[in-house]
């Protein structure tokens, strides 16, 4: 077993005792009975499984930008996860831009992509970023991110599922998504063709408010169907509304791993924290202005855990918990027919 892997390996059995001590600790202190086929206690239990792999990108690794040894740190751990949870992996090794004069530790990064068979072989993409930029620790933008990714791949990993789902981290998003974009650029017109759905996770515990964004007209129809969901299940989640004219109600900019697969005609799906209201309502003022860099979280120094939970208490596992809840139902019940 290699260096790498034997650091992945400590961490991961470090995790699964935090979890453990979790739940008891929740169990014990609370007067919700614990019922292991509860739904709600089971995204609960996600959340906190989330949480871990948070704690551990931005405690245990840090900074992540492209092209440093962080960045490897981070991909390096999430193969780990990938690999002991059992999935066959593909790896995209590829190189990355860098600025005139620039020197890169790295000069490649890569997507892992770990796939479960479906009961059809029609794919799903789930997919959120690794990398960060080089201030704060990049928590919320974009470890929560990747951290509901990796408790979802555990979750459905022995769970029949109505697609084919490829979860995938992508690196280098930060330096123009060039990790996304790679991938994109790498389908086939089959593959394009074949592939019904893109799921964008990032920026995921920070904001004020919960979102969910889709295409206009047709392709904006399973954004509506999720929001039902919510609803029915008393969710906080909503769709921004359209109050600034560059952005139609229901829908959001090119501003992350959604875009390349958005311009090949792929339905999306992205789901982030953040505020359209306030502003230039263009869904970067994430919080109050009182907070962050002007209500900006993601890229300052206060995107760390411990301000986010210090400053928004509860706000990190409430969102960790709803988006497992929206997006386990996605991959196990959305067939296409919605």
């Amino acid at each position: 077993m290699s260096q790498t892997n034997i650091f992945g390996y400590k961490i991961l059995q470090i995790k699964k005792i935090l979890i453990l001590l979790s739940i008891f600790l929740l169990s014990s202190c609370s007067n919700l009975e614990v019922v292991t086929d509860e739904p709600e206690i089971s995204f609960q239990k996600a959340g906190i499984g989330a949480r871990e792999h948070i704690n551990i990108l931005v405690d245990q690794i840090g900074r992540r930008v492209a092209g440093t040894p962080g960045e490897m740190q981070a991909a390096s751990y999430i193969e780990d996860v990938f690999v002991e949870l059992g999935y066959e992996l593909e790896v995209q090794e590829f190189d990355i831009s860098r600025a005139p004069g620039m020197v890169l530790d790295v000069p490649t990064s890569k997507n892992f992509i770990a796939s479960k068979p479906g009961v059809s072989k029609k794919e799903i993409i789930v997919g959120a970023h690794y990398d960060s930029v080089d201030i704060g620790e990049g928590a919320d933008d974009n470890a929560s991110g990747v951290a509901v990714m990796l408790q979802l791949s555990e979750q459905v990993v022995d769970k029949e599922t109505p697609f084919t789902i490829h979860f995938t981290a992508f690196g280098a998003e930060e330096i123009g998504m060039e990790g996304s974009q790679y991938y994109a650029d790498q389908m086939s017109d089959e593959e394009i063709q074949n592939t019904v759905l893109m799921i964008n996770l990032d920026s995921l515990i920070a904001g004020e408010t919960a979102y969910v964004y889709a295409d206009e007209g047709e392709r904006g129809e399973i954004r509506e169907w999720v929001l039902a969901y919510a609803v029915e299940k008393g969710l906080e989640l909503e769709t921004q509304q359209g109050a600034n004219p560059d952005y139609p109600a229901g829908t959001t900019g090119d501003f992350s791993d959604h875009a390349p697969f958005r311009r090949l005609g792929i339905p999306y799906l992205y789901f982030e924290s953040t505020n359209w209201l306030l502003g230039e309502m263009d869904g970067y003022t994430q919080v109050d202005q009182r907070f962050g860099v002007n209500g900006e979280i993601w890229h300052t120094e206060y995107d760390t855990l411990g301000y986010i939970d210090t400053t928004f208490p509860g706000r990190v596992d409430e969102r960790l918990g709803l988006f497992n809840q929206v997006l386990y139902h996605v991959l196990t019940e959305y067939d296409g027919n919605e």
